[in-house]
């Protein structure tokens, strides 16, 4: 069964416990890592100026957002991450958390209609 390594289990610090319990389940059944979780706003800023993320009110800000990658990290396949954000999504249902993803921001299931697409986003959705 795969499990989180040291630095999957770092980033996870300060994130939200229901996000931390969904990917508590779904690395049990699909091998990744987190690599990035809870953010400062310096490092926000810097992502900004440099084209990474496109606002200063991210919600990693506030540890309700983490960047995942389907392990060993491959950015180039695609079905992978894919696989990998069905199963998060999958998983959080499950749990009665509502998360949103980087590949389908508004959650409609159809992912050609975003400016913005960021594979191995999640985060939790304001009810």
């Amino acid at each position: 069964m795969p499990k989180f390594g040291k630095k999957s289990l770092k980033m996870l610090k300060g994130v939200d416990t229901k996000l931390v319990n969904v990917l508590n389940q779904t690395i049990k059944h699909f091998d990744f890592s987190v690599i990035e979780g809870l953010r400062d706003i310096e490092t926000q800023k810097e992502y900004v100026a440099k084209g990474v993320s496109k606002t200063l009110k991210s919600k990693h800000l506030e540890g309700k957002a983490v960047d995942i990658a389907p392990y060993p990290i491959d950015y180039d396949d695609i079905e992978r991450f894919v696989y990998l954000g069905g199963f998060v999504l999958g998983v959080a249902s499950q749990l009665g958390v509502k998360l949103r993803w980087g590949l389908d921001w508004d959650m409609d299931t159809y992912t050609k209609d975003t400016n913005l697409r960021d594979i191995g986003h999640f985060e939790i959705r304001d009810e």
